[in-house]
Formats: C-alpha cells, structure tokens, sequence
C-alpha cells in the first residue's frame, strides 16, 4: 500500500490561487528615525492612519522622518527627580525645620532603633 500512495501538494503550503485580477491596496512608504540613527522604512495603506512614532528595532522610540516636530520639548524634557518635585513642595527652610523636628523625635524615642 505504501508504494502506491498520493502524492500532492500538503494543505496551505501554497495557495492555488494565481495574482492575476489582484488589486492591491495603493501604498505609501514612511520612515521613522530612532535617536541612535536607525531608519526603519514601513508601507502603510494611503487612507490608513500614520502613527508619529515606531518601536524601533534597538528599543527606544523612532519618530517619523520629515515631520515638523512639536513633541521637540519631549525629547529635550529632563526627567524631575524625587528632589526637583519636593523643592516645588517645599523651601529649603521647611525642609530644615522638618529635619531639625524629626531628629528631636528621633533623639526622644519616638522611634525604634534599628540595628
């Protein structure tokens, strides 16, 4: 039975249909640049909607190339440290006062040692 067995085409190996009366949809290339200098080439459909940033293939975030960028401030925005957000909650003389307080509670026992 082995010697006669079919041969053929194994199913969705290839399709059988042909590209002929095929229309594909227009297309558009757009290329996005990460901060390293990666450029990363994507075809969008023309009536798709055009996303202004792309995960590049290093990780980090690529922006569309030509683009008059008005997210510029994001790039160049540094990122506020615990102390920057507490300086725009307190002055340094609170902060002062607040520590002189602590210390005092700490000296009188109000809180446990830890060793």
């Amino acid at each position: 039975m082995a010697e006669r067995s079919l041969r053929g085409m194994s199913i969705g190996a290839k399709s059988l249909e042909s590209d002929e009366n095929v229309d594909l949809a227009p297309r558009q290339d757009y290329t996005y640049v990460c901060p390293d200098g990666h450029r990363t080439i994507i075809p969008f459909a023309q009536d798709a909607g055009i996303p202004d940033e792309w995960e590049c293939r290093c990780g980090k975030t690529a922006r569309l190339e030509g683009k008059d960028s008005s997210n510029a401030d994001d790039l160049t925005k540094q990122v506020r440290s615990h102390w920057d957000m507490l300086m725009e909650r307190r002055t340094e003389a609170e902060l002062k006062e607040l520590l002189e307080k602590r210390l005092k509670m700490h000296h009188d026992g109000w809180f446990p040692d830890y060793e």
